[in-house]
């Protein structure tokens, strides 16, 4: 399980860039991956070596980051030292919270993957115990790496429905009745005493699919089709695209002409989610065949090759492409991304909306554009998360507080 290391932002400097910008830059660029020594960090930041070495030098005395062994290199002199994040530096929790099953992870500054477990958490309940619930498995989870509570800088979170990532709340969440409004964020940076964000879960599996494949494959769009259809947008610049309230890329509530009679469970009419996501299909099957019950029915159905399942997926598939072949004019990504326990049984939803796709779009705006399932699958929304929380305490303001922290 897990996932290599991807790509983190980093801030530009300058030669006039404050000391919490500089330790910010270097320590992104040693938990990426891109730079491994004080030369490569010099070329990457553009900095006066002088710069660079007080700064990293302050990194070291403060245990931030680590000098290890020596880097083969075949150069003359004394050979220079490979670096990294200290793995007592912290480390971040994740949780990509779903309507049938919750993924957690702890992860240090450095990207490596200390634990991962995969758990029940029922939202009906409602928020305060799903996050009794929740907390006490990721307790367990860290009892188990033997990091200690201290250690824990940051949290996040992926919900599975409408989030407002600047309250750290959910606002109307279809399928979580008894969530909207209540503080998510704030309550588990209480019980964790550290940071804590709260985000559309799709918005972090487009964050993680985007990092972990080349910069050039951006702007990317990721959809996932599951128990609704949601969708995450990822600039050119690698940052997640919000949208001024959070609510970016909820693309399972576009209107399909000709189907007002079908009603969505948000109180529309004709929603593509309504029509066709997971369940959509689940409960044609059902009304059609009388069964199956669950998406991992349907998706054990798939892999068999059930005929009446495969032609019911491949009539969402057409639905759902229609409206992907609108977002392509719309947002002209580089790269679309199919994420879902039914994505990864077969190639009958890609190549249903890629036909039409590259069908019904415009030349232009398809000329370099690629369709492809998720590369990270299951792992996206934790990679997503685990970049989230990594760049949130090696911000500027994140690293000032980190240094100031250490013993």
């Amino acid at each position: 399980m897990g996932w290599d290391p991807v790509r983190l932002t980093v801030p530009k400097t300058s030669g006039r860039a404050d000391a919490n910008l500089v330790l910010s830059v270097l320590t992104r660029l040693i938990a990426s991956g891109t730079a491994e020594s004080r030369a490569e960090l010099v070329k990457h930041t553009g900095l006066a070596r002088s710069t660079v070495n007080s700064h990293l030098d302050a990194l070291i005395a403060a245990g931030v980051v680590a000098e290890r062994g020596a880097l083969s290199g075949g150069g003359r002199g004394r050979p220079a030292h490979r670096l990294a994040i200290a793995p007592r530096a912290g480390v971040v929790l994740a949780a990509d919270v779903g309507a049938h099953s919750t993924r957690l992870a702890v992860a240090d500054l450095g990207q490596g993957l200390l634990a991962e477990e995969q758990v029940a958490l029922d939202l009906s309940v409602g928020p305060e115990d799903a996050l009794d619930v929740l907390a006490e498995h990721l307790r367990d989870l860290l009892r188990g790496t033997e990091v200690a509570a201290d250690e824990v800088k940051a949290l996040v979170m992926g919900l599975p429905g409408p989030v407002d990532p600047r309250m750290g709340m959910p606002v109307r969440p279809p399928i979580m009745p008894g969530w909207d409004g209540f503080p998510v964020g704030d309550t588990m940076a209480d019980r964790f005493a550290c940071t804590a964000s709260v985000d559309n879960d799709v918005n972090l599996m487009a964050l993680g699919e985007a990092r972990a494949l080349p910069a050039e494959e951006s702007p990317l769009l990721f959809l996932k089709i599951g128990t609704g259809i949601g969708g995450g947008i990822v600039s050119a610049t690698g940052e997640l695209h919000r949208g001024s309230d959070g609510a970016a890329g909820d693309i399972g509530h576009i209107r399909v002409p000709g189907a007002d009679d079908v009603i969505c469970q948000c109180g529309n009419v004709g929603c593509v989610e309504a029509l066709a996501s997971a369940d959509a299909v689940l409960r044609g099957l059902r009304a059609e065949s009388g069964g199956p019950e669950t998406i991992e029915d349907l998706a054990q159905l798939l892999r068999d090759g059930d005929a009446l399942a495969v032609r019911r997926i491949r009539a969402a598939a057409a639905t759902i492409g229609e409206v992907v072949a609108m977002l392509v004019h719309f947002y002209n990504p580089k790269r679309i991304v199919l994420g879902g326990l039914i994505t990864s049984v077969g190639d009958d939803l890609l190549a249903g909306i890629r036909s039409v796709v590259y069908r019904r779009a415009l030349p232009l705006a398809t000329r370099h554009l690629s369709l492809a399932n998720s590369a990270l699958g299951r792992s996206a929304g934790l990679a997503g998360a685990v970049v989230a929380g990594i760049e949130d305490v090696l911000s500027p303001e994140g690293i000032h507080r980190l240094v100031g922290e250490m013993p």
